[in-house]
Order: structure tokens, then sequence, then C-alpha cells
């Protein structure tokens, strides 16, 4: 087999990019260890029969407002792409029987703030007004190569556009912990924690340097766009990726793993296959994998001590354990009927809880009360579910990807094989305390521990699903090695993408929409 750019992982980077290629004339061939594509973005029938849960990630709102998307979004919905959207987007429970949420009515979640405190809710407005004009400056940076030029190009239209003050008060921002903007933005300590909730998703407890930025976007875009979800599972979004790839005389392998990038002369020249077959790539290699992954598949390394060394340190964010729940019904929130509207409800009470949760799993200890996040899909897509039932999707953050102990002294074994259950009922216990009689409602459990996780996706090392920290020191320029952030390896013609790789974690395309565009340029 011979093609022009050979994709090794079907994760959404990789299709992202293969599918630009083909539709620019390359012939592509992905090829994907596991029976389908996706990587972490699947949907399957976990619990049930007519259950469908997404395994990892349920938001695609990044996908949604991306510029793939916005470039693509006809032929998408031609293939299949369809967006259930949430106008109730997210929330926090909190343990005195209140809950703050976040909808796109302005005016709905500035009163809902109000009741917390009347001058957060005014700079709640301030905070919205002004996005229309701050966003597309932040999310030109964020789209962008990693690049000195293209970073510097940036600063300058948005210096030239916005002014000095706000250039700096913007990297004051990308600097700062979560705490450090909440506090001197927010006076209620329930506000502060229904957005500090976002840094958990990102590897950022509160005081982390750098994490201010995602609760801020997620707060504000939320709020001013809403959030979507697929119809019908996540998978809505790869089925489409897959079909515009073929559609354009691209090839996907599934079930073929590979055991070795070929490197001859210094250049990437193809892949051989765990089968033994070999590919041959015209033009390039793409990896769609994590920095340790792409290291195997090298056995004679990159030729460059400075990058082997960065991929082989490359640190991973915390793990995070997944519980899947057929329900025949949603959970009854003590704090209100309310918050059975949401998207997302956070238990993420208090700062004290998310550092106390970040801390002990750090030290491969099990945490005491580990930080929830409860989707409720199928209040926004009810076609998820047989009618009148129900999915539940925990995320569990963060959690040891290797179990040292446990914080809490209760849990004696260590082999997450005999783990997962019992901190799985400790998991349902504080969802329990919020929502009284949601254990009753549990038609069947399904529960992927970090190391379930990792053998699935040998990606998601540790169970991390962010595909790496995302801490000053291992992002933006330095985003998966530095010297490395525009998505070339040391080897001619052999590029990484994904969630490793600038622009990071979340299912924006990013990388693979980047690369494809300079490489077809």
């Amino acid at each position: 087999m011979r093609y022009d750019a050979v994709i090794v992982g079907a994760g959404h980077n990789g299709l992202a990019a293969a599918a630009l290629l083909a539709k620019q004339g390359w012939s592509v061939g992905v090829f994907e260890r596991n029976p389908v594509a996706g990587g972490a973005v699947q949907t399957r029938e976990l619990t049930l029969p007519g259950f469908r849960h997404d395994f990892g990630a349920m938001n695609l709102s990044l996908f949604a407002g991306s510029p793939f998307h916005q470039e693509h979004a006809a032929d998408l919905a031609g293939y299949g792409l369809e967006f259930a959207p949430a106008t109730h987007c997210f929330s926090s429970a909190f343990p005195d029987d209140t809950w703050l949420g976040i909808s796109t009515d302005l005016d709905a979640t500035a009163a809902a703030i109000g009741a917390f405190s009347t001058r957060d809710a005014e700079t709640w407005r301030t905070l919205v007004a002004n996005f229309g004009t701050d966003a597309p400056h932040i999310f030109s940076l964020l789209g962008s190569p990693m690049t000195p030029w293209s970073l510097a190009k940036t600063g300058w239209k948005s210096w030239r556009a916005m002014g000095r003050n706000w250039v700096y008060d913007t990297v004051r921002l990308l600097m700062s912990s979560p705490r450090a903007w909440l506090d001197e933005t927010f006076e209620s300590d329930k506000v502060r924690s229904t957005l500090a909730a976002w840094g958990m998703h990102l590897d950022f407890p509160p005081d982390m340097a750098g994490g201010a930025l995602f609760p801020y976007l997620e707060a504000m875009a939320n709020q001013c766009f809403g959030m979507v979800i697929g119809k019908g599972g996540a998978d809505t979004m790869i089925k489409a990726l897959c079909a515009m790839i073929e559609a354009n005389g691209g090839e996907i392998h599934t079930d073929a793993a590979v055991a070795e990038i070929s490197v001859s002369g210094g250049a990437a020249t193809g892949i051989r296959l765990v089968d033994g077959r070999t590919v041959s790539a015209n033009k390039a290699v793409i990896a769609n994998l994590a920095p340790a992954v792409l290291s195997r598949l090298l056995p004679e390394g990159s030729g460059n001590k400075t990058f082997d060394k960065g991929t082989a340190s490359f640190r991973h964010a915390p793990g995070t354990m997944m519980i899947h729940l057929a329900m025949d019904d949603l959970p009854d929130w003590r704090a209100g009927s309310a918050l059975r509207d949401y998207a997302y409800v956070h238990l993420a009470p208090t700062y004290r809880v998310m550092a106390d949760a970040y801390t002990q799993a750090k030290a491969g200890l099990l945490p005491v009360e580990p930080v929830l996040v409860v989707g409720q899909p199928t209040a926004i897509d009810s076609s998820r579910a047989p009618e009148g039932k129900h999915v539940l999707w925990i995320q569990v953050r963060v959690v040891p990807g290797t179990v040292s102990g446990d914080a809490a002294g209760e849990i004696t074994e260590t082999d997450w094989s005999a783990v997962k259950e019992i901190y799985a009922d400790r998991t349902m216990a504080i969802l329990e305390r919020y929502a009284p009689g949601t254990a009753a409602k549990v038609l069947h459990r399904t529960v992927h521990s970090p190391q379930d996780l990792e053998t699935e996706n040998p990606n998601l090392i540790g169970g991390d699903q962010i595909g790496g920290s995302h801490h000053l020191s291992q992002n933006f320029l330095f985003r998966p090695v530095t010297g490395w952030a525009n998505w070339n390896t040391p080897v001619d013609n052999l590029h990484l993408v994904g969630a490793s790789t600038w622009p990071g974690a979340g299912v924006g395309a990013g990388s693979g929409t980047m690369l494809a565009k300079r490489l077809g340029g």
C-alpha cells in the first residue's frame, strides 16, 4: 500500500488532517489499532441495549466553533453530523442545598449570580459585554501555530487593535491561577467555585499558575453561545469525519495496529503494521499519538537528543475514572429540580475540595472526595436512551493513574482492577448526598478505571484524558517539547498532532487542521 499521507491513529485530530488532505487531492490512509475510529470520542452501549454512552468526550462545542467546522459545516451535515444544543450549560450544586447555573439567558444567569452577590452579577454582565471584543483576539492566539513569528504577529495585531493595557491584562490572565483571577474578580465563594471547577477539567487546581483562562473562556462561551453535544452521541462527529475522508478517496483501516514508523535517511517513509504489512508514505506520516507512544514506534529514536529527552519526560495529568449509568430517571437534585435541565452538574463545592483531590491524586492516593462532573446528556438529547429512560456520564476528577493508597484510609487494595468498583461506590455515595434516591434509579453501572482507559487507548496514559499536563512549562511554545510546538519532529516528513500538541486538549481539531493546511497549502 502506498499513500501521499499515512495517519497513525484515528483520533479526531488525525481524522481532521486526513479529511482536509484528502479534500485537497492527497491520497490518504488512516491506520487505527481499535475496531472503530474516534480515539476518546466514541459512543457505545456500555451498559444496556439502547443506552448510548459517550466513552470519553461529551461536549462538542469546541468542534462546533472550530475553523474546521466553520469551513466545512455543509459537507459535514451532509455526512450526518448533527448537534443537540444545550441552553442550560453547566451548574454547581452545594452541600447547603443551593446551586448556581450558567445558561444562555443572560438575565437569568445574572439573577442567579445576584442571589449570592449583587456586585458579582454586575461584574458578570461587564465580562459578557466585553467578551465580544476580547474573544476574537484570544481565539486568534489559541487558533494560531505556536511559533515565535506567529506569536509576535498575533500579539502585534492585538496591541494595535486593543492597546497596551489590554495586552498586559490578557498576558496576566494567561499566567494567573484560577484562584488569583476569581478572587480578584468575584466576591462570592460559590460563584468562584462554580467557575473554578472548569480548571479541574484541564489539570488546573485552584492555585496552579496558568489555569485562569479555561474557566474564563468556558464561562463566557457558554453564556454567549451555549453548549452542544452530539445528536445521538459524540460519535456523530467521528462518523461524519470518516465519511468525508472516504468521499474524497481516503481509506480508513481499523484493527490495524502500527508496530513501527519506517525511517530512512532521516525521513519518515511509511509504517510497518503489527501483522507484518508495510505501508509507504510519499509526503508525510502524521502521528496522532501521545509523545511516549510515538517514541515506542521509533526504536532508533528521532536522532535529536533534546526531542527524545522531551518526549520521555513529557508530563501527564492525573487520571480520571469514568462511570456510565443506565438510569430509570435523572437524579432528583436536592438543591432544586431545575438542575435536571443542565448538561453538566459539577460537584466541586469549594477550593479546598478541589485542591485536596488534586494533591492527593498526585501523591498516588485515592482522594477522600473527588471532584465529580455529572453529565446529563439525555436532558439535552433524549435519543440516547429508550423512551423515558436516561444515561448519566460521570467523570471522576482526579484520581491517580497508579494507586499507592487511600487518603481516607478505607481502601486497602492498590490494583485498579480491585479498586474501581469500591471507589465507584464512594463516588456514588457523594452523588447520593446531593441527589438522594439516585442509586435506586440505576439500572446498570459500568466503571472504567484509569488502567481500563489506557488499555482501551494507549494514548490515555495513566487515565489522562487531556493528553498531558497543560501547566505553563508544557504549554504554548513548550508543547509537547520546547522548540517543537509546530507539529514537526526531528524526523523529516514525520509530524505529531493530538491533545499532547498545541493547542492541547478538547475536541477543536486544532492541531490536525492547522498542520493539514500547512502541508496542503
